[in-house]
């Protein structure tokens, strides 16, 4: 067995892709626009192991309401610098929900609510502000 992707459905495929293209560094791996089904399919990989992909699938014209997503879950990436990704997330507008006081681990959500859990690669960095202090944020 070979695990291929994750499927998460969205209705702003232009802000979603935003948020893993500029915000996580994830690249476009491929995508497929279907006209009889009326949808789209955009992969996207982690240059690390780009063959392990995000699968956004936007339904064209669709109003359907895909709830919070908090029956999903979460993705979850390691990062290398939990505090500069959360800073470069935070310029780009996106709400860091827990933030990684601990140095360790942060949780932010795509514009679709899905819940991205960030992991520091290797040892937990030293605490360091305005992280150490931040208050969680909604739900995550």
């Amino acid at each position: 067995m070979k695990y291929l992707h994750a499927m998460i459905r969205v209705h702003d495929l232009d802000a979603t892709s935003k948020f893993f293209t500029e915000g996580l560094g994830l690249k476009e791996t491929r995508r497929m626009d279907n006209e009889a089904g009326r949808f789209t399919l955009v992969y996207f990989g982690a240059p690390a192991n780009p063959e392990s992909e995000i699968e956004l699938t936007y339904n064209w014209g669709s109003d359907e309401d895909y709830g919070s997503a908090r029956n999903f879950g979460h993705l979850a990436f390691e990062v290398d610098d939990i505090y500069a990704t959360c800073a470069h997330l935070q310029s780009l507008g996106i709400t860091i929900n827990r933030p990684p006081r601990d140095g360790r681990m942060a949780f932010v959500r795509t514009p679709d609510l899905i819940s991205i859990e960030l992991l520091q690669k290797g040892a937990a960095l030293p605490p360091q502000e305005p992280w150490t202090s931040m208050a969680n944020v909604g739900v995550w």
